[in-house]
């Protein structure tokens, strides 16, 4: 086991042509990549046309995130792809194309910005700096922050790599300046929290099927793999240690201070302690599921019987004035017989009659 170590010289990089006023920044250019800019990317190079007789063999996009205010520090966290085409003595990029997805991508993410772009083939060419060159110019680039170049690998079954560039004009004459710069490469890393780290671990363990397809794990499935993990981790370490010290193991001084920095990590507590701790946080977490459940069973049980009570109100409602209309029906009818008799007028007293003798 050995520790992999990146050496880099960092040079000053010019962020204007040296007949702007602007005085240049020495600090150094770190870039930090999300997980779904490489993902866009990948996918990008899977849906390229692959035929033989196709006019490039790799792609290009720009690359969208945000930077320090410092410019020292960038974070790429999407991308979008450009068409573009390739010959033995021109390329053409779709220059519209990208200024429309550049301002729907900034409208719908304001506080980002353009850094650069990317290509999925390593080799750097004038056709390169002549790209680097339109992401760095002033009217249609990063200036005057300096454009950031990735060139990521995809070839098939082989390791995906990855590399950050930043260029400086070279001394050459005016009429190979725009095809013409100095390639420097600077540090970069990946950056993934727990979800990222779970769903690359999702999508990975889908690589050995032949149906490319995986199911999802549920959360307590998820914990015990991470245990099993962990616990081989540490196998693997210990393994590591005992060679050292039975000098079977060639020692390596950074991969020890990494594992002492790690193990002053650890709490200083008892076992007895954390299993307490950790059952204390499982009834906690029980207990959290258990309101929940009851809350939502509450609410679908109170949702019920409130269209139980409409349907009720509707149905003596509609009882209700079927009883008006009918007795309404029966007034008509009776008012109708009074008017045959006299219209609903008083009568006249009549005579009385004699007696008969």
């Amino acid at each position: 086991m050995a520790a992999a170590t990146e050496r880099f010289i960092h040079l000053a990089r010019p962020l204007a042509h040296s007949n702007v006023g602007i005085q240049s920044n020495i600090a150094p250019l770190s870039v930090n990549i999300q997980p779904q800019a490489i993902l866009s990317i990948l996918d990008h190079a899977v849906r390229r046309d692959v035929r033989e007789n196709a006019q490039s063999t790799r792609v290009i996009g720009a690359l969208v995130g945000t930077r320090s205010e410092d410019g020292t520090e960038v974070e790429i966290r999407s991308c979008f792809a450009i068409p573009h085409t390739e010959e033995e003595d021109q390329v053409e990029v779709d220059v519209d194309y990208q200024k429309n997805m550049l301002a729907l991508t900034l409208k719908a993410s304001p506080r980002e910005s353009l850094l650069g772009w990317y290509t999925t083939s390593h080799e750097l060419n004038s056709f390169s700096a002549l790209i680097q060159n339109f992401f760095a110019s002033p009217e249609t680039g990063t200036f005057p922050h300096p454009a950031i170049h990735l060139t990521i690998s995809t070839e098939p079954g082989e390791d995906i790599e990855t590399r950050c560039y930043i260029s400086a004009p070279v001394a050459v004459n005016a009429e190979r300046a725009a095809e013409s710069c100095l390639f420097i490469q600077v540090p970069h890393k990946m950056l993934y929290g727990d979800a990222d780290r779970s769903a690359l671990e999702a999508l990975a363990s889908a690589q050995d099927v032949e149906s490319r397809t995986t199911p999802l794990v549920s959360d307590i499935e998820g914990l015990g793999r991470s245990i099993e993990q962990t616990l081989g981790l540490l196998d693997r370490v210990s393994e590591w240690v005992n060679g050292v010290l039975d000098e079977d193991e060639e020692p390596n001084n950074a991969l020890g201070q990494y594992l002492m920095s790690a193990l002053s990590l650890a709490p200083k507590v008892d076992a007895s302690q954390i299993e307490h701790d950790f059952n204390n946080h499982i009834q906690d977490v029980l207990m959290v599921s258990y309101l929940a459940n009851t809350i939502r069973t509450q609410i679908d049980l109170s949702q019920r019987l409130a269209v139980a009570n409409l349907s009720s109100n509707d149905k003596d409602g509609d009882g209700k004035n079927e009883g008006d209309r009918g007795a309404n029906q029966r007034g008509g009818k009776r008012g109708g017989r009074g008017g045959g008799r006299g219209g609903g007028q008083p009568r006249e007293p009549r005579e009385p009659r004699e007696p008969a003798e």
